[in-house]
């Protein structure tokens, strides 16, 4: 059995046996279930949210609001939640509510309970997190490594802008560069053709974006250049457009496709990956061509009423993205989903329907679970689930079932990992 906990004024994390505990499935509160529920992961984050007190349920089966400290009623009682390292796919949101009617920042926030003398996160675990672990970042040489690299190259903004994004906002992708491993980012655009609800880097529905977009347009040589820097030194490097600092990289592809085509002359080593809504054909196809390996499609939903409410797309439809993906496919490259999984909303029967199809027609070959930072009230504004969700556990199962050759994970492989 799973008990609410909750943080009081400094932040402490308690628990309370009165209360069995609940989170949040779509619009509803839900007692966990045993297979949505894993010791907290090393590496994930306790915290308190800002203006929300937790919801439990009490021994009559009744949910019941804990805003005060059980033993000293004159202090708040804050809900608590789990932020988790990547590669854990969230099962279930935390059950709590705000009397001020606050929206939570753009967080990934995981409901939390106590099961013996052990904390429980609400997840699975999606994917092997060997290179993304927090162990490995924010070391007491990058500042010294950004430094170095600054000098090597003193006019490339792009640089100017990932030393920004690992120092200020702790991106895992700005840092590789750095590092000169695995998987970097290279933000490439800093406009988009989507106004996605859920943006991580402009302001939507009076929410504050975690982190500002890029406010200038990168050059071919600024790129290419950074591009070249990372493949020919990288272990399993991976360059990516497309990162959280920026919009749709595709509109750039007069540029773009350029810096492509002269990194690949440059080198053959490692993999040249976008990260896109895939909205913009024509541009995607000029970069397809000039040499790219890898596409990742976000995706919220493949059914397109909802994706046209959750990604606002402008001047292009769900069509678009699927005839991008399909000319990706004939130019060989190697094409993943980046899922917006969303507990109560992706894993409803409709939405898998929806899923499955879109996948076997567009012969996709993975699908990255993303958790969908983002406030349930504020998305379920305009999106009313119809049916309840058979739990994020079972859809993973369910689509291992449905699609064998389709990989299930959380990250971007480098071609022949």
């Amino acid at each position: 059995m799973f008990f609410t906990l909750y943080a009081n004024q400094r932040g402490e994390v308690l628990d309370y046996p009165a209360y069995r505990a609940l989170g949040r499935s779509g619009m509803s509160w839900v007692e966990p279930e045993a297979e949505e529920m894993i010791p907290l992961p090393q590496g994930s984050s306790l915290v308190s949210i800002p203006g929300f007190y937790a919801v439990g349920l009490d021994r009559q089966e009744c949910p019941q609001l804990l805003s005060r400290h059980p033993l000293q009623p004159e202090e708040p009682a804050y809900a608590v939640a789990a932020l988790l390292p990547q590669g854990f796919t969230r099962t279930l949101l935390p059950a709590c509510v705000s009397p001020q009617k606050n929206s939570m920042p753009l967080l990934g926030y995981t409901a939390v309970a106590l099961k013996g003398e052990q904390i429980y996160a609400a997840a699975v675990q999606t994917d092997e997190h060997r290179k993304w672990h927090p162990a490995y970042y924010h070391t007491e040489g990058l500042p010294d490594r950004i430094n170095r690299m600054l000098k090597r190259y003193p006019d490339n903004r792009i640089l100017r802008q990932l030393a920004q994004c690992s120092l200020a906002y702790g991106c895992f992708t700005a840092q590789n560069l750095f590092y000169e491993r695995w998987e970097a980012g290279i933000p490439s655009y800093n406009a988009c053709n989507a106004h996605c609800i859920g943006c991580i880097s402009e302001q939507h529905m009076d929410i504050d974006a975690p982190q500002n977009r890029i406010d200038f347009l990168p050059s071919s040589q600024e790129i290419a250049e950074l591009g070249i820097h990372h493949l020919e030194r990288a272990r399993e490097g991976i360059i990516s457009f497309g990162q959280g600092c920026e919009g749709e990289p595709s509109l750039n592809d007069r540029r773009l496709a350029p810096a492509v085509q002269k990194i690949r002359q440059a080198t053959g080593r490692g993999t040249i990956n976008i990260n896109t809504n895939a909205g913009y054909t024509k541009g995607i196809q000029n970069i397809c061509r000039a040499g790219l390996d890898t596409m990742r499609v976000t995706l919220f939903s493949a059914d397109k009423e909802a994706y046209r409410y959750y990604h606002q797309p402008r001047n292009y439809n769900l069509q678009d993205v699927c005839s991008s993906i399909r000319y990706a496919k004939d130019c060989g490259v190697r094409v993943s989903l980046n899922l917006l999984v969303y507990p109560g909303f992706t894993d409803t029967e409709a939405q898998l329907e929806a899923l499955v199809n879109f996948v076997n027609q567009q012969q996709i070959d993975m699908i990255q679970m993303r958790n969908l930072n983002m406030d349930p009230d504020r998305l379920f504004q305009g999106l009313q689930p119809q049916e309840a969700g058979i739990g994020i556990a079972s859809m993973l199962a369910l689509l291992e079932d449905l699609l064998p050759d389709v990989e299930i994970a959380s990250y971007s492989r480098a071609l022949g990992e």
